[in-house]
């Protein structure tokens, strides 16, 4: 039996309430200290929120998982561990192969760089060459329909635009595992078209995908 390409097991996470000061960091430092195995004493007087509580799946490859829930109901902050974005206050979540992640707008992007140095920054960032992303950027501006704007550092785009240049860049970059937030929402009717056209196209080729959307239909 092979292994699932996305082990979740006892997953949790917690946030502390309140405002940042002295008593957040050393908060953060006893944190830290029991990941080493040492005893600290917890403060009972903590205001905490449980976003995630021992959450465990498995996901199979070439698999399309959607995760539905209600606002607050700890989505995102599941996405943000699986992308390695933030740390679980317990158990563990790991996957096989390389993950493109879509969760916030204008994530992964520096807006004093044109579209066009942002696709090759993202690309070296999902381990690929140069070669390899410039072999792409076309087809990645095509789909993207922003050709008159490539150039243009993308402080000045729009969020549509941040959304179809971003998930342009994401489904053509060839990961084992495509993590959507509900961000396409920004996007207008034809384009969220063509990314669930798209997402179809990469699930064929045995990619495996996780989206979140209160959008049943998708």
């Amino acid at each position: 039996m092979s292994t699932p390409i996305i082990q979740v097991n006892e997953l949790s996470k917690t946030y502390r309430l309140g405002g940042l000061g002295l008593r957040s960091f050393i908060e953060d430092l006893k944190s830290s200290a029991k990941k080493f195995g040492v005893l600290v004493k917890e403060n009972a007087n903590s205001q905490r929120f449980k976003a995630l509580d021992k959450v465990s799946f498995d996901i199979e490859e070439g698999e399309v998982v959607g995760i539905i829930g209600r606002n607050g109901a700890g989505k995102s902050t599941l996405l943000k561990i699986l992308s390695r974005i933030t740390e679980p206050s317990s158990g563990s979540a790991r996957y096989t192969g390389r993950v493109a992640s879509l969760l916030e707008v204008g994530t992964g992007f520096h807006g004093e760089m044109t579209g066009r140095e942002n696709i090759f920054l993202n690309g070296s960032l999902y381990g690929l060459t140069r070669k390899e992303i410039a072999s792409k950027v076309d087809s990645i501006i095509e789909f993207a329909q922003i050709n008159e704007f490539i150039d243009t550092p993308v402080k000045r785009y729009s969020s549509g635009m941040f959304v179809r240049l971003a998930f342009a860049v994401a489904s053509h970059l060839e990961p084992e595992i495509l993590i959507i937030d509900e961000v396409l929402a920004v996007g207008d009717v034809d384009f969220q078209k063509r990314c669930i056209s798209k997402m179809g196209e990469i699930n064929k080729s045995g990619k495996t995908i996780l989206i979140v959307s209160h959008n049943m239909a998708t």
